[in-house]
């Protein structure tokens, strides 16, 4: 906390900045705020000089400009910009970007953020700024033990004359602002109860000198919040464990000392280390002459104020903005102006009147005042008499000439009409569609018209990036308790329970789940149909999908997708048996509270004791596994039996095979030993034929060789 010296300097340093932020947009401010007024307080139209000329005249308003707005927001309504987180690093993965998006989606629905984006769209629209701002508060204020905090969203309404940054902040996110003041108002005796001064002279200054202003509105003393970067330079040093070369991170400050001591008796040692700069915002409450009071350093590292601007351009080095009314205020000035001077002219009475003489209607004066009231079927007039005392002709001195409308009117009517229609961005041809018109023709038409609202959604989604990146630096702060459970709501808008740090094993390796603290994510924004939008167009799909599908799982499936998202009173039921059927048959994946329902089913399933129809169940199916047991007993023996068998054939084949291999064996052999007996008996012949004289031979007749191996080959 700083001392009394130093919050009067830094009050003093405040009120010099927020001076020349003030006077160098006070002009552009002013402006922004009666293109507001114009657009949708009755009667502004013919504020200051320009409605001073026609005092005592009609004044109509035929206000063509709050419609063209009102087109512009309803066109932001059906295709509203979201915030989507991606993961940037290796230490991101999308479990954690998905778990970021269920969160940011609970806390604009907890806190109504939808009423701030509303609001800044259609003061950015209509006048050129809006703005909105992140806070953090306690979720339990009253509970001295609960320290948990939430980050809500909250509306800031005049941001045109209520928001304010620095001359040197240039881009359009104000990302890189180093001052910003937020004014909101108090009566003074609530001021004074709160912080027990005097409210006589501790106002800031605001935009409001109007001409024509709301002098009914309250009496008002407007302090500011006032949110200031602070750059602060730090050391990082980088301790190593030798042994497995673990590196860890500390800031070298006197916050981390023991820290640093601790890792050192621990074994590590400093590696390196690099000076870093980070910024922190502080906050103040202020008024006119002093600090209320010194909030402290807030969570993150931007100014939580996010503002939208419409139409935005430096000129002269002077930041000037504008929304969709500022141009078209002349035209609709002229046409109200046109419309008004015709009523005028076509409200005089056509009728020609005569006029008479005092004389004639001496006596007759009331009758012919009250003649258009009440109708008199004759009026009368006295006589009159000439200077000769002779009676006159009774009738009119003259008559009175029925209004004549100018054609320069008529002109002007048509031509102020056409430019508040182009200027506005007329929609006519988006609205009378001649019939057999083709889509591609009616889509161009419509994309013609959505063109001129483009430029807003743009701008829109650049503040709502900035959001984004403002909500995850406070998350990273202040969402970290381990073991916190928090509300978590999906694209489908079903709502389940997340656990921050939870322990967990991936491919066996401990880890955190939901660690919102590690790794880096881009923030992307998407500009679409609302998920009702695109919900109905999906069912539509679907159903034209159904009659080309002949695949009855693809059939069940796409009838489970519709059910399980349609609308309508008492298909709740409905639609959560068709979920439930597509988590059973693996069309769609169960969120973490679904898969809890699963395993704890599954688990109260097997520890159940069975009932009779389970028993029964049981029985049959041990008796038909006995009995296939059994049977495969036998079949088994049969087998065994059939190999067995197999078996012995093959042993007396081969033995069958073994005898007649011998018997064939000894019959070569046999053949082989008669075959060499004839030889040599052969043999001896020729040699007693040799010692013999041919048909010397005594009592034994010379006989054939051929046919002795004959003989011996068969015997």
């Amino acid at each position: 906390m700083a001392s009394a010296q130093a919050l009067q300097i830094i009050h003093e340093t405040m009120k010099k900045g927020f001076q020349s932020a003030y006077t160098s947009q006070s002009e552009v401010r002013l402006q922004c705020l009666e293109d507001r007024r114009f657009c949708f307080i009755t009667g502004a139209q013919w504020e200051n000089n320009f409605g001073r000329q026609f005092a005592n005249r009609p004044r109509f308003e035929i206000n063509k400009v709050h419609l063209s707005v009102i087109r512009i927001i309803n066109e932001y309504s059906n295709n509203r910009i979201s915030v989507t987180f991606k993961p940037k690093d290796d230490a991101a993965n999308d479990d954690t970007a998905e778990t970021l998006n269920g969160l940011l989606r609970a806390d604009e629905n907890e806190y109504n953020a939808k009423e701030a984006y509303d609001n800044a769209f259609l003061e950015g629209v209509s006048g050129g700024m809006g703005a909105w701002r992140l806070k953090h508060e306690y979720e339990d204020e009253y509970d001295e033990d609960d320290d948990k905090q939430r980050i809500c969203i909250d509306p800031i309404f005049d941001a045109d004359s209520c928001v304010f940054f620095d001359n040197d902040a240039k881009r359009q996110d104000k990302s890189d602002a180093k001052r910003c003041w937020v004014l909101s108002s108090m009566s003074p005796d609530a001021y004074e109860e709160e912080y027990g001064e005097k409210a006589s002279a501790a106002t800031m200054d605001k935009t409001v000198n109007l001409e024509y202003f709301d002098w009914f509105a309250p009496e008002a003393i407007y302090i500011a919040e006032y949110y200031e970067v602070e750059l602060i330079k730090q050391t990082v040093k980088v301790f190593t464990l030798q042994v497995t070369g673990e590196e860890i991170k500390v800031i070298d400050d006197k916050d981390h000392a023991q820290e640093i001591a601790d890792l050192i008796a621990q074994g590590y040692v400093e590696t390196r280390s690099k000076k870093v700069k980070k910024k922190q915002i502080h906050k103040y409450i202020v008024d006119g002459q002093n600090v209320l009071e010194d909030c402290g350093i807030i969570a993150g590292m931007y100014i939580p104020i996010i503002p939208f601007y419409g139409k935005r351009i430096f000129i002269d080095n002077i930041e000037r903005i504008s929304g969709h009314v500022r141009l078209s205020k002349d035209p609709q000035q002229l046409y109200n102006m046109e419309v008004s001077g015709l009523a005028e002219l076509a409200v005089a009475n056509p009728i020609q009147r005569p006029i008479l003489t005092p004389e004639q209607v001496a006596g007759h004066a009331q009758s012919w005042a009250d003649d258009d009231v009440a109708r008199h079927p004759f009026l009368l007039i006295n006589d009159t008499y000439d200077q000769s005392g002779q009676v006159m002709p009774r009738q009119p001195v003259a008559f009175t000439q029925p209004p004549v409308v100018p054609q320069a009117l008529t002109g002007l009517i048509q031509i102020s009409g056409a430019d508040v229609a182009e200027l506005t961005g007329s929609q006519q041809q988006g609205e009378q569609l001649v019939s057999n018109t083709s889509a591609q023709a009616i889509e161009m038409v419509q994309a013609k018209i959505d063109m001129q609202a483009y430029i807003y959604m743009d701008n829109f989604a650049k503040a709502m990036e900035q959001s984004g990146r403002v909500w995850l630096s406070m998350v990273k702060e202040l969402y970290d308790e381990a073991g916190r459970k928090m509300r978590s709501i999906g694209a489908d808008e079903t709502q389940e329970t997340i656990e921050l740090k939870q322990p967990s094993m991936e491919d066996g390796v401990p880890v955190l789940k939901n660690d919102l603290q590690k790794g880096k994510f881009d923030v992307v924004v998407d500009v679409g149909a609302s998920y009702t939008t695109r919900r109905d167009a999906m069912i539509g799909r679907l159903e034209k999908m159904l009659p080309y599908t002949t695949d009855p799982e693809y059939q069940s499936a796409i009838v489970g997708s519709i059910l399980s998202n349609v609308e309508g009173e008492g298909l709740q039921d409905l639609r959560a048996f068709a979920r439930k059927k597509l988590i059973t048959s693996g069309v769609i994946k169960p969120n973490d509270d679904e898969q809890k329902e699963i395993e704890e089913a599954q688990a109260n399933a097997a520890n159940a004791p069975p009932d009779a129809n389970t028993k029964l169940a049981n029985s049959l199916a041990e008796e038909a596994e006995a009995k296939a047991k059994n049977l495969s007993a036998d079949t088994s023996k049969k087998l065994a039996d059939a190999d067995e068998t197999r078996v012995d054939t093959a042993t007396k084949l081969n033995e069958l095979q073994g005898v007649q291999l011998s018997g064939l064996i000894q019959l070569l052999q046999t053949i082989e030993a008669s075959q060499l007996g004839a030889k040599q008996q052969i043999e001896q012949n020729d040699q007693q034929v040799q010692q013999q004289p041919v048909g010397a031979a005594v009592g034994i007749p010379s006989a054939n060789p051929m046919q002795m191996l004959a003989q011996n080959n068969a015997q």
